[in-house]
């Protein structure tokens, strides 16, 4: 296969062939693996035993499978009733659409809003642009317990729609509830702040990708009559789509993962599947098995999700690569 190259392009592929990996290289990468899988494995193996063979310290193999966690996990969804159980308390399938709703939802607003935020930063010359551009990567190093407070002021008195008033007395007679219309406790409220914490980081990695993208066909499409939507949509949003995809990834597992403000926004129509997992212990008793369980069915969204949006990462790349 070498035959066709020259002589010292082909001396070079051999000597780099014929160089031995250093054994290093090899223990890294098995530590890595086993730092990645490990805890996922261990997961799934608990989420399989029962609490006294998790607390008893029974050995990986040494136990009797089960399925009542998973049972007792998906209670208010499955079509059975399960023997164990003579209460359903668990509420997984309800927190478990009220998660998909607000990570779809908020990764979608974010990724459209912060495509043409980054496009603007990026293409057009305005005053204070690279203020602007230094203050998003800023924004995003605020840590969200510092958010904490302020939002859940805000939410709960600023943001608020009087019950007295018409649009609230209609709110209140159509959907219920008593007091003030907020935005706390509510999918609008919890959604608004992982925009706003998200959007910063979708912007500083979407404008690196922007930059690649030529100027000539932008100018070539215009030329042709296009007008500045058309080149945005059909011009440069295929050309970015790696970009947005692993944007996508990071945006949806940090909305589908968060805990901290959803647990001071939500309420209990509202709530997520790390607050779910969280309530599950208590002072008292902690149930290690269903909140293993719990924690196995928290984990397929964001991979699936993942495996996804990196095959759009790959197509992307494969069709640059062939580009003449």
């Amino acid at each position: 296969m070498l035959r066709g190259l020259p002589d010292n392009i082909r001396r070079k592929v051999e000597s780099m062939n014929s160089e031995r990996q250093n054994p290093a290289f090899y223990a890294l990468l098995v530590v890595l693996i086993f730092m990645s899988v490990g805890p996922i494995y261990l997961m799934l193996v608990n989420s399989f035993k029962l609490d006294v063979d998790i607390i008893g310290g029974t050995s990986g193999l040494l136990f009797l499978p089960t399925i009542q966690n998973y049972e007792t996990a998906l209670c208010d969804i499955l079509w059975y009733e399960p023997e164990h159980l003579d209460f359903c308390s668990l509420k997984f399938g309800g927190a478990f659409i009220n998660s998909i709703i607000i990570a779809l939802i908020s990764t979608a607003l974010t990724l459209i809003i912060g495509c043409m935020a980054a496009y603007a930063l990026v293409r057009f010359r305005f005053f204070g642009r690279d203020t602007v551009s230094l203050t998003t990567l800023m924004v995003r190093m605020v840590p969200p317990a510092v958010l904490l407070v302020p939002v859940f002021g805000l939410w709960n008195n600023e943001f608020c729609i009087d019950k007295e008033t018409l649009v609230g007395a209609w709110i209140r007679d159509m959907f219920g509830g008593r007091g003030d219309v907020c935005l706390a406790g509510t999918h609008s409220g919890i959604i608004l702040i992982y925009i706003a914490m998200n959007l910063p980081f979708v912007i500083w990695i979407l404008q690196s990708f922007i930059v690649q993208v030529p100027r000539s066909l932008e100018e070539a499409a215009r030329v042709d009559g296009a007008g500045p939507f058309q080149v945005f949509f059909k011009i440069v949003l295929p050309l970015i789509k790696p970009g947005l995809a692993a944007a996508a990834i990071f945006t949806f597992r940090i909305a589908w993962n968060e805990y901290l403000l959803a647990s001071a926004l939500s309420d209990r129509n509202t709530k997520t599947v790390p607050i779910l997992i969280v309530n599950n212990m208590s002072e008292f008793n902690v149930e290690w098995g269903v909140i293993m369980a719990t924690g196995m069915l928290l984990a397929i969204p964001p991979i699936i999700f993942t495996l996804f949006a990196s095959r759009q990462i790959i197509t992307g790349m494969t069709a640059g690569a062939v580009k003449g």
